[in-house]
């Protein structure tokens, strides 16, 4: 090759480079921007569960919920080699290059890795020569390649301590604290430990690009002035200690890595930052969490007060947990102010996050014995288990809830609404009550319970989903007894309403058959057909409330093509399963 074609090469792989790179972020103002200094808003998912269990995530009930607690009961439920081979194919299994390139699908640009500090490095009490410092390959070979991951679909990794030495807070399992040893407050060479990880950490990572940020301390939670009566630390007035800790680690960092972000996060949870300001270094953002709360204005004021104050970017570093409608509106307001935000979490044993872990029934009988609802499990049993959880864990094996990723990336941006699933009808086609349109609530379905609260007005039952299954929306679904899958919606309440956008292959007139169920025969449906009301019909007693029977509407009239029917609760108490399409 010519020496012209060389210099061309270069030029052009060069150029490439730079098209593609967006190279690192920093603070700018109130921003968080890019080398050219574009507006950045961080939407991202933190990997809970992955190197930190926590034993809701589980559903580990009986026990203690903290993973050094989960693991010691499962060894002497399966033996400590049994125990470990679990370990290792659930860290194998948790998060891959198919989670990532999944979220990257999705629409995430950000990954918020929480991190256990002991698959960096020894607890100060195994440690072989105290004061020192064992590093374990096994988490930064794990980070590494996430960080590949991220790198390849050009997504930013936030690294956040979750479980910091000792622990961090009177919240036990979300830092695996272990109450009989000395948390991080109360021992200098904990504090000490996590300085030195800091270092380690910055020292790897600072020529990465595609590292977002050190996310230095997750939700400390200690009542530094009066522990036995503010335990968490949400009265704390100085929070010197947490100050100090965070000053001590910015300093060692930067003496290794001046370009990252560096996010700090207060007490309580990581909202209370009292005696916490002025911030000390200029390419630093202050990170608040949000659960169970309104999501207005007036629930983020301090921290928007906080960003103009300190004219430094504010970044809601965990929520949800929570109902669709949360999500949309809680994304909705954030953004609105420009804010990025991390989700919490990708996966776990549960409906209300984008991927759902099916739970093996080796694995229940665990929890069953656990929870003394069920006799010990045999070895055998246990450990089967146990490995169909791990393999459950694979992405291909999980449940993925379209409905979360279309409430956290459409919605709320838009109040249209579209088909769940394709729904054509012909003569005879069985629409399931549970496959309602895919939207806002008011504009895709009207239920008067949507979501979790409890934190603005404890007295509000609001929940969402009662049943906990299949969709995460305000409707309540639950699963019919003895079957799989055959989901129904119940606690259908007066007004309460269902939109289905069908496709009608051939225009005409057609028998609506509603399959339901009651006790008390006083609910009463309303069916309207793109806008116009038919004939209401009452719901019969059927004596049970999956003792399922029928009732017809008979004569109406189906265009051809799209046609939008809603299915009303004029009177509820009954349940509903399906409707059948009969061309008359």
């Amino acid at each position: 090759m010519k020496l012209g074609q060389i210099f061309f090469l270069i030029c052009f792989l060069l150029s490439s480079y730079l098209t593609h790179s967006q190279g690192f972020l920093r603070v700018k103002g109130k921003q968080i921007v890019n080398e050219k200094g574009e507006n950045i808003l961080l939407r991202g998912m933190g990997l809970g569960g992955w190197m930190l269990q926590e034993g809701y995530m589980l559903r580990v009930q009986g026990i203690g919920q903290q993973q050094h607690v989960i693991k010691k009961n499962l060894e002497d439920l399966v033996g400590k080699e049994k125990t470990a081979a679990f370990y290792g194919a659930w860290l194998a299994n948790h998060t891959r290059k198919i989670d990532i390139d999944s979220m990257k699908a999705w629409g995430f640009n950000s990954v918020r890795l929480a991190m256990h500090y002991n698959l960096y490095t020894l607890p100060i009490e195994e440690e072989p020569i105290a004061s020192q410092n064992t590093w374990l390959e096994k988490g930064f070979v794990m980070t590494d390649s996430l960080l590949e991951w991220c790198k390849a679909n050009k997504m930013y990794l936030i690294l956040d301590l979750h479980a910091a030495p000792g622990g961090q807070g009177n919240d036990l399992n979300i830092s695996d604290r272990d109450p009989n040893k000395p948390s991080l407050w109360q021992s200098e060479a904990n504090q000490q430990k996590m300085i030195a990880l800091w270092r380690k950490l910055a020292e790897r990572y600072a020529d990465e690009p595609w590292l977002g940020a050190y996310d230095i301390i997750n939700e400390p939670n200690w009542g530094f002035s009066n522990l036995n009566d503010d335990k968490n630390g949400c009265n704390e007035q100085l929070n010197e200690p947490l100050k100090k800790l965070m000053v001590d680690i910015t300093k060692t960092i930067r003496e290794v890595d001046k370009k990252h972000i560096i996010i700090v996060e207060g007490n309580c949870w990581g909202n209370n930052y009292n005696g916490i300001f002025p911030l000390w270094d200029n390419n630093m953002v202050i990170s608040f969490h949000k659960y169970w709360n309104y999501n207005n204005k007036e629930a983020i004021q301090k921290y928007l007060d906080f960003r103009e104050q300190q004219n430094a970017p504010i970044w809601l570093g965990e929520t949800g947990e929570n109902s669709n409608v949360w999500f949309r509106d809680a994304i909705h307001l954030i953004e609105s102010h420009n804010i990025g935000w991390a989700w919490w979490p990708l996966k776990k044993l549960g409906f209300n996050n984008p991927l759902q872990v099916k739970t093996p029934k080796n694995y229940q009988k665990i929890l069953d014995f656990w929870a003394k609802k069920g006799p010990k499990p045999s070895i055998e049993e246990a450990y089967q288990g146990l490995m169909e959880l791990a393999e459950n864990l694979k992405l291909e094996n999980c449940i993925y809830h379209k409905d979360v990723i279309d409430a956290m990336f459409r919605q709320p941006h838009t109040n249209a609404v579209k088909p769940f699933k394709s729904h054509l009808v012909e003569s005879n086609t069985i629409i399931n009550a549970v496959d309602y349109d895919l939207g806002r609530h008011s504009f895709a379905y009207l239920d008067k319970d949507t979501g979790n609260y409890y934190i603005s007005v404890e007295s509000e039952r609001n929940t969402g989903n009662r049943g906990h299954m299949y969709r995460n929306d305000g409707v309540d679904i639950e699963l019919e007894a003895n079957t799989n899958d055959n989901y129904y919606v119940n606690h259908f309440e007066n007004d309460e309403w269902l939109q289905y956008s069908v496709s009608v292959r051939k225009k005409g007139i057609y028998n609506f058959i509603f399959t339901v169920a009651s006790e008390n025969g006083d609910g009463k449906l309303e069916l309207s057909v793109n806008g116009k009301v038919q004939p209401i019909i009452t719901i019969p007693n059927t004596n049970g409330w999956e003792q399922w029977k029928n009732t017809e509407i008979k004569g109406v009239r189906l265009k051809k093509g799209k046609n939008v029917l809603r299915i009303k609760a004029q009177n509820g108490g009954f349940n509903f399963k399906a409707m059948q399409f009969i061309s008359a």
